[in-house]
């Protein structure tokens, strides 16, 4: 009798449902964007051949070619600055009927001009991508989030903690880790939980990307660049290939996206150098937000906050 239920239920119209009754250990899956190269390749390997079912989002027929070629990975044409390409990617996720248990905001550029001297189509592209990408894309999915219980994040970076030379690059991941906090507050009871990697400098083709397009911004005269800038350009994307391989941000990924209950923050660096300039940082910002100020703490006091805090922390474990 069951049989002939099932046998019944499972038409056309019910495929998804019909192949996840007949599939007792569905995939979670998981929306990566930025997918193609980089960090945001190594997350797609890592999930994909960790159990989780990849949508990898991509803007070049050739490397959605690539992608669907992996194991566990459905490809997805997706530029996050594009509404039409995110409403898109919503259909296709929906209509595969895996449902969506996370999503990897990870699409990034960097900027390319000074605070100083910048052009405002650097500060408005970089922000496009970095702020308004992972804004749209969760606005977008949250939905298909809320239905799983699942998990947002954001691959943010330790120039949101220390303020880089690349200013306007810093500057959008600065609102990243704003938006964090503000996200996580905002949704707090829905069941989704919302986290942020900040890697150091890996390997990726950021640098070269960067290059490319500072160096053609100058060449159509949107920016100015000397040739000691045009050279530094150069070899930081030439030395590039120097830099670690980006495994420990995707391992970080993997675990945020398994655990019961995720961090807020995965801090990820190469070095004790890095991880020690991003904390430093941190704790200068705030013991000059105390300095000179009408309620100003005193030294004490401050520890005392400090513990507070490190108690809560482990409590969250």
């Amino acid at each position: 009798m069951i049989l002939v239920l099932i046998a019944v239920f499972c038409t056309s119209a019910h495929l998804p449902a019909c192949a996840q009754a007949h599939d007792s250990k569905v995939k979670k899956a998981v929306l990566v964007t930025g997918a193609s190269s980089g960090i945001g390749l190594k997350i797609t390997k890592k999930l994909s051949a960790k159990g989780f079912y990849v949508y990898a989002g991509a803007r070049k027929d050739a490397d959605l070619k690539r992608l669907d070629a992996m194991d566990n990975v459905s490809s997805v044409r997706l530029d996050v600055t594009v509404q039409e390409d995110i409403d898109a990617a919503v259909k296709f996720v929906k209509k595969q009927g895996r449902g969506l248990y996370g999503v990897v905001n990870n699409a990034g550029v960097g900027s390319i001009s000074t605070l100083s001297k910048g052009a405002l189509s650097d500060l408005q592209f970089t922000f496009n991508v970095n702020v308004y990408g992972p804004f749209r894309i969760n606005s977008a999915f949250l939905p298909l989030l809320e239905q799983s219980k699942g998990r947002t994040v954001l691959i943010g970076s330790i120039a949101g903690t220390i303020a880089s030379k690349m200013g306007i690059y810093s500057m959008s991941k600065f609102a990243v880790e704003a938006y964090t906090d503000s996200l996580a507050r905002e949704i707090k009871g829905n069941g989704v939980s919302v986290s942020i990697v900040e890697p150091g400098s890996y390997k990726s083709n950021f640098a070269a990307a960067k290059a490319t397009r500072a160096l053609a911004a100058a060449n159509n005269g949107e920016i100015e660049l000397t040739a000691k800038e045009r050279e530094r350009y150069e070899k930081n994307a030439a030395n590039n290939k120097n830099l670690k391989e980006p495994d420990a941000v995707a391992d970080a990924v993997y675990e945020l996206m398994t655990v019961e209950t995720p961090k807020r923050r995965y801090m990820v660096t190469p070095s004790e150098r890095q991880a020690q300039a991003a904390i430093t940082a941190g704790l200068r910002r705030t013991l000059e937000l105390n300095h000179d100020q009408a309620y100003e703490l005193d030294r004490k006091e401050l520890i005392g906050i400090l513990d507070k805090l490190l108690t809560e922390l482990k409590k969250d474990k």
